[in-house]
């Protein structure tokens, strides 16, 4: 029987020597499991950012860079999709919206994004938090993260967040609702009409929607060019004109599944591309995969190199303790019991360190969720998992082999030899 009150009592001893131990192996434990939650919830979460996005056009380049800018707001200079391609789009009867994102423009580090009424509400599928959609060239909604209330006043700044430029004195738009929370970088953006977006630029907002095509197509009629122009003045959103200035990317909500994989295809084009978000997010899964492998190699290096220091230590310990372990066997304790005193009392130390580490890598995992979510505004949903405690599992297995080495050491220790030393 393995005397447990020897144990706990050797323990408290050497509460310093064991203190060590268990932190050491607690954060080589910690990161291993936060590296495993980590990479699970950027998966999860970067996933349910792009559900809202069936299938995105843009023109031909990278469509890695144009996923990260439309879906997730990592702005980047893209090529301009033809104006007619927009058109084209909200005209197709197997598209139920789509709608342009345009990008340049930012206020207190929130990017300004135009796009359409249609975008905002899903076509009047959702509801807005608070106040109403779109209805004049000034208007803006305010993402969940945006600290900024209806009747609140935004002077748009030419740049990306962080990069810093001029201000637009000539244009201030009014915030006129909020956008119910979505988890995704979405909720701190300002969004505007894309007509402001292309008239602040210098593309013009004339010709861009089809109630302005006469007085386009040369009316001469002052009087009446004058409605025509007031008119499309006040018009946002669709039916386009042939004339619609271009945009960098377009959000396509596709009727059925078998359209949105038709105009995928047609779209893969030699000037046009059109992606599915989730296809371009797994191949970055894979690369997030590559990573993980590498960090958690790291983290197994590290906690063998944990391993081999307390087997290290218990051997040194153990020397240490030879006349002690000398006088329990000329007392008559059996070689078993010494060998489990030895082999329990590191397995309780390691096992707290386990522990620890698990609790510390779900923590660390929270911590830097958040930071990131500040960041970028997706939300990852940090959770523990039976896999990051069967990789515990695993590991304090592996540390009770490891134990028995010392416990070996003290159980082959001679009682005579031990009190000679």
């Amino acid at each position: 029987m393995i005397p447990v009150r020897f144990i706990l009592a050797d323990l408290r001893r050497l509460w310093a020597g064991s203190l060590v131990i268990v932190l050491l192996i607690g954060l080589a434990t910690a990161l291993g499991i936060a590296v495993g939650i980590q990479e699970r919830a950027l998966r999860l979460g970067s996933a349910r950012a792009a559900d809202r996005f069936d299938v995105v056009i843009g023109a031909a380049g990278s469509e890695t860079q144009l996923v990260l800018s439309s879906v997730f707001l990592q702005a980047a200079p893209l090529t301009l999709l033809p104006g007619q391609v927009l058109k084209k789009l909200a005209e197709d009867p197997r598209v139920d919206w789509a709608a342009p994102v345009g990008f340049g423009d930012s206020f207190q580090g929130s990017p300004i994004v135009g796009t359409t009424n249609e975008f905002l509400t899903d076509k009047g599928r959702r509801q807005l938090l608070a106040g109403h959609v779109f209805e004049k060239r000034t208007d803006a909604v305010a993402g969940a993260l945006v600290d900024l209330q209806p009747g609140d006043t935004v002077k748009p700044i030419h740049g990306l967040p962080g990069e810093g430029g001029h201000s637009h004195d000539e244009l201030a738009y009014t915030i006129v609702g909020r956008l119910a929370p979505t988890g995704t970088p979405w909720d701190r953006a300002i969004l505007v009409p894309i007509e402001t977006v292309w008239s602040i630029h210098g593309m013009g907002p004339a010709g861009a929607h089809a109630e302005g095509d006469h007085a386009a197509a040369g009316d001469h009629d002052h009087d009446h060019d004058g409605a025509q122009d007031h008119a499309a003045a006040d018009h946002l959103g669709p039916p386009w004109s042939a004339g619609v200035p271009g945009v960098p990317a377009i959000i396509v909500k596709p009727k059925s599944i078998a359209a949105a994989y038709q105009l995928r295809q047609e779209y893969r084009a030699e000037t046009t591309v059109g992606v599915f978000p989730a296809e371009v997010l797994t191949r970055l899964y894979a690369t997030l995969g590559d990573a993980r492998l590498v960090l958690t190699a790291i983290a197994i290096g590290t906690q063998a190199l944990v391993g081999a220091a307390v087997v290290l230590v218990s051997v040194v310990h153990l020397s240490q303790r030879r006349r002690q372990i000398g006088a329990l066997r000329a007392l008559g304790a059996p070689r078993a019991a010494i060998f489990g005193v030895v082999w329990v009392e590191l397995l309780l130390l390691i096992g707290l360190g386990v522990a620890l580490g698990v609790g510390l890598g779900y923590l660390g995992a929270k911590v830097a969720a958040s930071f990131f979510t500040v960041q970028s505004g997706i939300v990852l949903p940090v959770t523990l998992e039976a896999s990051d405690v069967g990789f515990a599992a695993v590991l304090l297995l592996v540390a009770a082999l490891i134990a028995l080495i010392p416990a070996w050491l003290a159980y082959r220790q001679p009682p005579a030899a031990a009190l000679r030393a």
